[in-house]
């Protein structure tokens, strides 16, 4: 209990030095109080700069040796023993190339839209296009074309045009009356 009286006196003490500003309720800031803080802003290794620095005469390099003399090999590289990737058999083949990067759109979503009035089908009764999708927000980012799927339903008759679409998707639009054509919109 002596050292809780003690410790009771010095924060009082120090309470007591402290200027009247500290006990406000917001500290006040100034663009000259403003500062990084500390450790943020660490000065770069300038290596091979002598001996004084730590970092001086083989500039932590050590000594001799490949790693010191500036090329290091490549990955996969085993000291000229033949490295694993080539004494495995080559096998399979891959169609990436071909591969096609679709965006997704849901039934339900184009029957949302249409709700809110940022979709309409054409008067002319030709099909809501890939552009039409797009230019209603529906669709942002189309590389290599849309792919309709079919979560959802719909209430109204539409012909859509997109570059593919699953059975249910078709199933859901045929149901009302409506219809997918695949098209490929450049």
């Amino acid at each position: 209990s002596r050292r809780s009286a003690r410790m009771a006196l010095l924060h009082r003490r120090a309470m007591l030095a402290l200027p009247s500003r500290c006990f406000s309720a917001v500290p006040r800031v100034t663009l000259r109080d403003l500062q990084n803080n500390p450790g943020n802003n660490k000065d770069r290794k300038r290596k091979g700069r002598g001996p004084g620095s730590g970092m001086g005469k083989t500039a932590t390099r050590g000594h001799k040796g490949q790693g010191a003399r500036g090329t290091n090999p490549h990955r996969g590289f085993e000291g000229g023993q033949t490295p694993l990737y080539k004494l495995l058999p080559k096998r399979g083949f891959t169609n990436n190339q071909f591969k096609l990067d679709l965006t997704s759109l849901n039934v339900k979503d184009i029957e949302l839209f249409m709700k809110m009035g940022r979709l309409e089908a054409p008067k002319d009764g030709s099909p809501i296009t890939i552009r039409d999708l797009v230019r209603s927000g529906l669709v942002s980012r189309v590389k290599d074309g849309v792919k309709l799927l079919g979560d959802g339903a719909i209430s109204e008759p539409i012909d859509v045009e997109v570059t593919r679409a699953s059975k249910s998707a078709i199933e859901a639009l045929e149901a009302t009356g409506g219809s997918v054509v695949s098209g490929y919109m450049n």
